[in-house]
């Protein structure tokens, strides 16, 4: 065998390697939007829920009126979520540039809740939902949940996993 040969060879063998990389890809984003979509069926759509409530930091949030200005991300999350813990912080970046409300599912009292927030350093809004109520009139059995609220209408949501760049 040559060495053009072999030159030849490897490069028909990366070439394998990257067309298989691509379709995996490929495959990953077309099953996390059918996901996503499927879980997007039994949650809340057009008009959002009423969100009016007090938030652990002790702001009045009234979620119609918020987003009349500018849109809201609304972020349903737990303090026992694994995926949460890496979605957080980029919640917690864009809440100091966009409008963020979020909503701790099923973690706990107050005091509890704001020792975690203390703890991580997050700096975002949040209403704690320990009996899940608020998720349950949104239709959100899955953490973590965004949803996109404008002139108080859902815009778009998405579960799972998602990077700043998904959220903007």
């Amino acid at each position: 065998m040559t060495v053009k040969s072999n030159k030849k060879q490897a490069k028909k063998s990366i070439a394998k390697w990257v067309k298989e990389i691509i379709g995996y890809l490929l495959l990953f984003v077309v099953i996390s939007w059918g996901v996503d979509y499927w879980r997007a069926q039994s949650m809340a759509s057009g008009d959002a829920p009423a969100l009016l409530a007090t938030s652990v930091q002790g702001e009045e949030i009234d979620l119609a009126a918020l987003s009349q200005g500018k849109p809201v991300l609304v972020y349903f999350w737990a303090t026992w979520c694994g995926v949460c813990s890496s979605v957080s912080p980029s919640v917690d970046f864009i809440s100091a540039h966009y409008q963020v409300v979020t909503v701790a599912l099923r973690s706990g009292e107050q005091h509890r809740v704001k020792q975690y927030l203390k703890a991580k350093e997050y700096q975002f809004n949040v209403v704690n939902d320990p009996s899940g109520l608020v998720s349950r009139e949104w239709g959100v059995s899955v953490t973590p949940t965004l949803f996109v609220i404008d002139k108080g209408e859902i815009k778009s949501v998405t579960t799972g996993f998602t990077s700043p760049i998904g959220m903007w």
